[in-house]
Parts: C-alpha cells; structure tokens; sequence
C-alpha cells in the first residue's frame, strides 16, 4: 500500500492533538513538561500552546518553581471552553447528565423508559438533552456535542445504525431520529453503552494504567468492551463485545434474543429475577429492577433460596468471565453496570473463585478482577466523551469546519493518534 501523503495541516494537526491530549489527561504541565512528554521541540511546543491559548482550548493555571530561573506557567485544558452531553439509554430508564470540558457534572436528569417506539425513545433524548442544558443553565451554543450509549450493537457509517434484538429494534437509524426531534443541530455521537462504559473507565476508572481490558457491563443486559493493545476491538461491523450472548449452557434457558443458554439469561438482571422467581415458587414483591435486585441480595443472609440463587449467579458470571481469560488474555477484568458493581460488592471472592476454577491457569495467573470505580454514571460519562474524543483528535471545535489544506505534500505516512 503506497503511503498517505501527509500536509503540514496534518502535521500541524497533528502536533495540536498530541499537546492538547497530553494536557486534557496529564495537565496542567509546563511547556517544559509538555516538551518532554510530547517528544516536540521546545519551539513547536511554545507556537501550538499559543495557538491553543489564543483559541480559547487552553489556559493557565498557576505556576510551579524552576531549578535556578523563572518559575514556570502551568497550562490545563479550558474546562469552560465548552459543555458535552452523555446520555445513557437503559431498558427501563435513560440518563442524561452535561459536564464542562474537565468532564465535572454539572446538571443531570432522569427519567423512566417503559417499551417504546425507536421514534419516541429518539424525542424523549431530544427533549431531555433540551432539559438538562436548561436546567445547568448555560447556553446552548456551549454544547460541544452529545453522545449516547445505547444497548444492542452500534453499526457505524454516515449515520450510525443499532440493532437491538432485546429490545426490538433492528437497524434503527437513531441518530437520525434525534436529530429530526432536536432544535439545536449539535454533533451526536452514537455508541454502544458497554463501549462507553468501557472507555470512561479507561480514561478516568479502573482501566487507567493497563492496555489489555475487558470492561464488563452488567443491567437488564451483558456486555463488555474488550480493549487490546490499548484500542477497543470491534469487529466487522463494530458488533464485538457481545458477551452476553455468548453460550454458557447448551440448549439451556431462552435468552431475549432468541437463543438457548445465553451468559445474560443467567446473570442479567431480567435472567437473575426470573431464575429467583421460579425456585421461590411465587412472584416477586413488586418494584423496578435494581430494587428488586438489591432485596435479593439483602436476603441472602436470611434466605437459603435466595443465597442459592447469588451463588449460582456467581458462578455462571465466573465461568463467564473464565471464557474472556482464555479467549482475550487481558491483564485485567472490570466488572461494571448496576448489577455487576451490586453483585460485585457482595460476590467478588466467590465470582473470583469461580473464574479460577474455569479459567486456563497461566493466564489467570496473569489477571486481577476489579469492581469499576464511575458507578452507575459511567455509560453516561463514557458516552460523554464521545464528543471529548473529536475535539482531541481533531485539536479544533468540531462544530466548525475544518481550515483548508495548505497543500504541502512530505510524502510521510499518516500518523493520526487514535482515541480508545
């Protein structure tokens, strides 16, 4: 393959989104520090940290001593240059929260999502995106995009298209949909939740540190993002990660996308309620799914069904997790989601014991398994860096259009940095 021509608006492109990443993760730093980390020289280092400056991405923030001269400026990504939006649609309820640009909260809003039509799931994200702007009270002109982890599998292309069995959709044009039901034309980015999950927990969680992960998700549904060499692997059709469709008992119990002896029809949180349902011989008390979970829990001490039915789940989520061990050699495994981190909390030795028992030896040996550390808000925060990601990469506002190509060809090949 003959190499891309790379142009000094590459490079300098480039250059803006090494400085401008190294900042947003590890700043403030002095120029110095920068220089140093980055590997530019001093002088390009100084020319495109003006430039930040001068366009608003970059500040100052204090100064630090120096060995025997000036002391020197600190410099940190602008937290107010702009707002982003994550938005986590679950199968009972969606979760809309906005940040600054450091990724703090700064309003947040729930609401309830009982069945609906993609096209009223779709006005209810516009609708709520719309509320939580209003409720921060910031300008909508600050919001530098919108992204949105879904459940099912996210085909990305010129619009992003979910496919979403569980829940009944199949090639749903979402961003489209959104996009028709919102007043502001802002960028939305459309993601699969448990690859949002999976790259908040990697930028700012309990993936820091480590390039070969698998990030679990945990709910109504299972599944995870599996992180290789420190990039998230998607398949063909960006339908990697589909773990909880992954066979644990042949022709065992139906799962919701059609199958027999699906991993999420025993450790999702429908799968768990329904198997305690059955070997309690009676219904439930009523309530939504994470209150019912945590009852279930809290009567284990008391309940010998109820234990039986925690230890069983424990088990089948470890031989779940031994199938990620030998197929993906991680160094670490983060179990995520509402009822991971709920049966984590309680189940962590015994889900332990259980991946050991299932697992080939040599590479357990290599793994430690850990609770995610974002809580319930990770989707959302995940999904919210979407748009974090296109300013990085691109080192400019991503609502604007792009400068025009200086047009000075090196010959080099391209070397564009890749977020997660």
């Amino acid at each position: 393959m003959a190499p891309k021509r790379t142009t000094v608006r590459d490079l300098r492109r480039q250059n803006r989104s090494t400085l401008l990443s190294t900042l947003f993760f590890d700043g403030p730093l002095s120029r110095f520090e920068l220089s140093r980390l980055s590997g530019l020289s001093a002088a390009t280092v100084s020319n495109v940290t003006g430039e930040l400056v001068d366009d608003g991405l970059v500040v100052e923030a204090g100064s630090v001593d120096s060995d025997g001269g000036r002391p020197r400026v600190l410099l940190r990504v602008n937290p107010a240059f702009a707002h982003v939006v994550g938005v986590d649609v679950g199968e009972t309820g969606i979760k809309v929260e906005l940040f600054d640009l450091a990724l703090t909260q700064v309003a947040a809003l729930d609401h309830a999502l009982s069945p609906s039509s993609p096209a009223a799931v779709a006005s209810l994200i516009a609708s709520s995106v719309r509320d939580v702007v209003a409720a921060a009270g910031v300008p909508a002109s600050t919001v530098l995009g919108v992204g949105i982890g879904v459940p099912g599998t996210v085909e990305q292309g010129p619009t992003a298209v979910v496919h979403a069995p569980t829940i009944g959709w199949d090639g749903v044009r979402l961003e489209e949909l959104v996009a028709a039901a919102s007043e502001s034309a802002w960028p939305l980015y459309v993601e699969n939740g448990a690859k949002t999950q999976g790259q908040a927990e990697m930028w700012f969680g309990a993936g820091q540190g480590a390039k070969h992960v698998v990030i679990a998700l945990i709910g109504s549904g299972v599944g995870a993002a599996v992180v290789t060499d420190g990039g998230v692997y998607r398949g063909a059709t960006s339908s990697a990660g589909e773990w909880g469709h992954t066979t644990i008992v042949y022709g065992g119990r139906p799962c919701r996308c059609g199958a027999l002896g699906c991993l999420e029809a025993y450790v999702g949180a429908e799968g768990i309620l329904d198997r305690y349902r059955k070997a309690r011989g009676r219904e439930l008390p009523d309530g939504d799914e994470q209150s019912t979970v945590a009852a279930l829990i809290d009567a284990a001490s008391r309940s010998k069904t109820a234990a039986r039915v925690l230890d069983e789940t424990a088990g089948y989520l470890g031989a779940g997790i031994a199938n990620l061990v030998n197929l993906f050699n991680p160094e670490r495994i983060v179990l995520g989601g509402w009822a991971g981190l709920a049966l984590g909390s309680h189940q962590l030795d015994r889900i332990v014991a259980a991946t050991r028992a299932h697992a080939l030896r040599h590479p357990y040996e290599q793994i430690s398994i850990e609770l995610g550390r974002l809580g319930p808000d990770a989707v959302a925060v995940g999904a919210a860096t979407l748009p974090v990601a296109a300013l990085l990469d691109r080192a400019a506002d991503p609502r604007k259009p792009a400068a025009p190509d200086l047009a000075v060809d090196f010959g080099l090949p391209d070397r564009r940095t890749r977020a997660f």
